[in-house]
């Protein structure tokens, strides 16, 4: 019979719709290794939380973090929380035995990740960090096709993430915009997912250069109910300082050689989502937009040359074909967002049950961190930093 797991999640906004549904899901659609049940959700304001633990799902909700990483009752601590916190829960979650998925970026920095990385470490719980990316199918796909050899040796990985969400000067001053809370903007917010899909599908960095910028200094404050003052009192409005980066870009080269070009800004307009990559190697090229996720396009060199083009692999066939998708519809139905967070969750919580690592771990976190870091050190000095 198999074991039942009981997930205790801290957060409950934008990721925390993501995760909760995640964890419904994956029973109905993955052959899971042990039972899931969601058990407490966890929120700072008691009406938010309890409103999301309704509509979410979840039987039980909680405004401290601390009962649910101490309850017997939980196997597992998914966070969800804004950056600051991610390492006091983990390292608490890891010390009561507890399973740990948490979201990106792992830390504030890279002192926090050590820490994280040692607290799982020493309580040898299973630890992963919630790049999704990683398991789209089209993504997947194109690791298999590098590891197999289908692009030859890696000239070149280039990656733009592009948002327009923060183009607006009236856009508030949130979380997400203060270093204290985030600990950068574009940078550990979305040029995290493509550094981390630069070492999924490429390799591990060597040095960069960096560039980075703050377009708007200052935003609206919003009011003690989160909500922005009247039109007739803007003029009068409160502004906070915005202290990180609207934009963040940087070039690099992996340890093989192979050269990097990431971008990373929330102030692209037109741009909602889209992550657009390409990697070029002696015998083709891949390219994969996020927008049309689930397509891969490949180009083979070895074609003859009145035949040569990129071709566009629909990347949906079942029966094993394609990663995950056999789980899913029949071939040409399209899969969304939403699928990456429940494949991850399908493998995390087998990885919980055979005890096993599962990517990318806080290992991977701190990798990423060490490379964030890097390129802010590098816009700090003005000169390249070596990893």
């Amino acid at each position: 019979m198999a074991k039942t797991l009981r997930v205790g999640m801290v957060g409950y906004r934008f990721m925390g719709k993501a995760h909760s549904n995640a964890w419904r899901q994956a029973p109905h659609f993955f052959p899971l290794k042990a039972h899931i049940e969601l058990h407490t959700i966890c929120g700072r304001e008691a009406a938010g939380v309890q409103a999301a633990r309704a509509q979410l799902g979840w039987p039980t909700a909680s405004t401290d973090w601390r009962e649910v990483v101490e309850s017997p009752l939980v196997d597992i601590v998914d966070i969800c929380t804004p950056n600051d916190s991610h390492a006091n829960i983990a390292i608490a979650a890891a010390k009561a035995g507890k399973h740990v998925l948490c979201e990106k970026p792992l830390a504030l920095n890279v002192k926090q990740a050590e820490a994280m990385l040692a607290a799982v470490q020493k309580a040898k719980v299973v630890h992963m960090v919630c790049h999704n990316y990683r398991r789209v199918p089209a993504i997947a796909l194109a690791r298999k096709m590098i590891g197999e050899g289908a692009i030859g040796e890696i000239y070149h990985f280039r990656a733009r993430y592009a948002q327009d969400r923060l183009v607006d000067p009236e856009s508030p001053l949130t979380w997400k915009l203060q270093s204290g809370i985030s600990g950068s903007g574009a940078h550990g917010d979305i040029n995290v997912h493509i550094i981390d899909l630069a070492r999924y599908l490429v390799g591990e960095f060597k040095e960069v250069s960096g560039l980075m910028t703050t377009f708007i200094k200052e935003r609206p404050l919003t009011s003690a109910g989160g909500k922005r003052q009247s039109q007739a009192a803007k003029s009068f409005e409160k502004k906070g300082k915005v202290t990180v980066d609207d934009a963040a870009l940087f070039i690099g080269r992996f340890a093989n050689g192979a050269l990097a070009n990431l971008e990373a800004t929330r102030f692209a307009l037109g741009r909602r989502n889209h992550l657009e990559l390409e990697i070029n190697g002696s015998k083709g090229s891949l390219c994969f937009d996020l927008e049309d996720m689930n397509r891969l396009k490949f180009f083979d060199n070895a074609s003859p040359p009145d035949r040569q083009g990129f071709r566009d692999i629909l990347v949906t066939q079942p029966n094993g074909t394609h990663p995950y998708v056999g789980q899913w519809w029949r071939a040409g139905h399209l899969l969304g967002y939403e699928h990456t967070f429940v494949h991850t969750v399908a493998d995390f919580v087998n990885a919980c049950v055979e005890g096993k690592p599962v990517h990318p771990t806080f290992e991977d976190g701190l990798k990423n961190q060490q490379v964030l870091e890097a390129v802010e050190l590098s816009v700090k000095k003005g000169q390249w930093v070596t990893i």
